[in-house]
C-alpha cells in the first residue's frame, strides 16, 4: 500500500461549478498525428499532488492518467506515524468509502486549470478491498471525469470486479507486469481470460513490461485494440531486462505509436518509466519528443 509516500498538500476546496469556459475546453496540444500522448502521474512520484499539474504543463503534455498513490497519502487520510498496519488499512478503507467526492472534482479542476485532461484513474485492486471500496472507486472515477480505471491487480479479483461493474458506466482496464507467475497479469492469456468475464473489462497494455516478458506488444495491439483502453509507453530490455530511457531498450515504441496513428485507434498513450531520473520533468519532456518524432516520421 502506497499511502505514506508524500503528504497531500493539495487544497480540495472548490469544484467545477462555475468554472471558466477556457478551463473546460478540451485540450488537444499533445495530440500528434491523431494520437493522444500523455503520461502516468507516477513519473512525478517524487512530487506531491499539488505540483503535478504544473509539471505536466512544463512538459507540454495535456493528458494524464492519475496514479492513486498521489491521492491516497497519509496526510489525506489523517494517518499518524507509528500507526499499526491494520489500523492504517481500516483508515484507508474508511477514507475511500466516505471521503467527499468534491475532493476529486477539485483535483480534476486543478489539472484542467493547467490544460491537462485526465484520461483514467489508476487504483490497485486487491482481495482485501471490500465491495464498498470497489464501487466507490467507480464513483471517484466519475468525479474525476473519467470512465476508465486502470489497475495493477491480481487475477483473483476479476470475478468480483466483473460483477460490480454491471451498470456502473465504468470500464476496468487491467495492467500487466513482467513477472510470469500464478495470479499476476503478465501474459496474453491472463488478459484474454479476464476479458471473458465482462465486456466492461479491458487492458492497459504496458509495452515495456510486455517486452521484458518476451511477448509481442504490436501483435497483441493488433488483435485486441478494441479492448485496450490505455497504453503505458515504456522501454525495457527483453528477458526481464531493466527499464531504460526511450530508444535504448527492446520495446517497440515507434511501431506501437505508428500503429495507433495509421489505424486511427484512439487509445491514450501514457509515457511511464520506473527508473528515477535526476530531473523528472526533463526526462518526460525528452520522452515526449521521442514519441512526437516517431509519430511525425513516415
Amino acid at each position: 500500500m502506497l499511502f505514506t509516500r508524500r503528504e497531500w498538500t493539495f487544497a480540495v476546496a472548490g469544484s467545477l461549478v462555475g468554472a471558466p469556459l477556457a478551463r473546460l475546453t478540451a485540450q488537444s496540444k499533445s495530440v500528434v498525428t491523431g494520437v493522444r500522448l500523455g503520461a502516468q502521474t507516477y513519473v512525478f512520484r517524487g512530487m506531491p499532488l499539488d505540483q503535478v499539474p504544473a509539471a505536466f504543463k512544463a512538459t507540454g503534455l495535456s493528458f494524464a492518467e492519475l496514479w492513486s498513490g498521489h491521492v491516497e497519502t497519509a496526510a489525506a487520510m489523517g494517518a499518524t506515524e507509528g500507526m499499526a498496519r491494520e489500523a492504517r488499512r481500516e483508515l484507508l478503507r474508511t477514507w475511500r468509502t466516505t471521503g467527499p467526492l468534491s475532493a476529486f472534482e477539485a483535483i480534476r479542476a486543478r489539472f484542467a486549470d493547467a490544460g491537462v485532461t485526465l484520461t483514467s484513474y489508476d487504483v490497485p485492486y486487491r482481495d482485501d478491498w471490500s465491495d464498498g471500496e470497489i464501487t466507490r472507486s467507480f464513483e471517484i472515477a466519475k468525479a474525476l471525469g473519467v470512465s476508465v480505471i486502470t489497475s495493477s491487480a491480481g487475477t483473483s479479483v476479476v470475478p468480483r470486479i466483473a460483477r460490480l461493474l454491471e451498470g456502473s458506466g465504468v470500464k476496468v482496464s487491467f495492467h500487466n507486469h513482467s513477472s510470469i507467475r500464478p495470479g499476476e497479469f503478465a501474459t496474453p492469456d491472463d488478459f484474454t481470460t479476464a476479458m471473458k468475464a465482462s465486456p466492461n473489462i479491458g487492458v492497459t497494455l504496458d509495452i515495456g513490461h510486455f517486452t521484458a516478458a518476451n511477448f509481442d506488444a504490436v501483435k497483441f495491439l493488433d488483435e485486441h485494440h478494441d479492448r485496450i483502453h490505455a497504453m503505458h509507453i515504456k522501454d525495457r530490455k527483453r528477458d526481464q531486462g531493466a527499464g531504460v530511457p526511450f530508444g535504448q531498450g527492446d520495446a517497440p515504441i515507434v511501431a506501437v505509436l505508428q500503429r495507433l496513428r495509421d489505424k486511427k485507434w484512439d487509445i491514450p498513450a501514457h509515457i511511464e518509466f520506473d527508473y528515477r531520473p535526476a530531473d523528472a520533468v526533463a526526462e518526460v519532456t525528452t520522452c515526449y519528443e521521442y514519441c512526437r518524432k516517431a509519430l511525425e516520421t513516415r
